[in-house]
């Protein structure tokens, strides 16, 4: 399977999760690859809009580019959605970080597998937030 798909099912299993627990959400078709900043999955209730750039890896480390996190943000604040970085490690649960909670390396940024255990939260623990 290749790492685009891996990327895609993860989107999907993700959206399922929302509905699952009565968000609506949705895959953000193009995110990535117009000139208009865009995440990779949409979701909200009522009370709350969430922006999420999702990865997935096998690795125990992470990383974003300074794009993709500067593009979050911009579509987050115009959108009035939460920002969130979404990460699904190897035979891990997805993890939920603010873009605070991640590593500035001035080029990009990256989060640890450990970073995202103390600092980020479980999907249970996002929707309930």
């Amino acid at each position: 399977m290749s790492l685009k798909s891996k990327g895609i099912n993860a989107e999907r299993e993700l959206i399922h999760l929302f509905w699952n627990n009565g968000w609506t959400a949705c895959r953000v078709a193009g995110s990535g690859s117009t000139k208009y900043p865009s995440p990779d999955v949409i979701a909200g209730n009522n009370v709350r809009k969430l922006a999420i750039e999702c990865k997935v890896t096998k690795d125990i480390r992470q990383y974003f580019t300074k794009k993709e996190i500067e593009e979050l943000r911009l579509f987050a604040q115009m959108f009035g959605a939460e920002p969130w970085v979404g990460v699904k490690f190897n035979n891990v649960d997805w993890y939920f970080l603010t873009l605070e909670d991640l590593d500035n390396k001035g080029e990009g940024y990256s989060t640890s597998l450990a970073n995202a255990k103390t600092k980020g939260f479980l999907f249970d623990e996002l929707v309930k937030k």
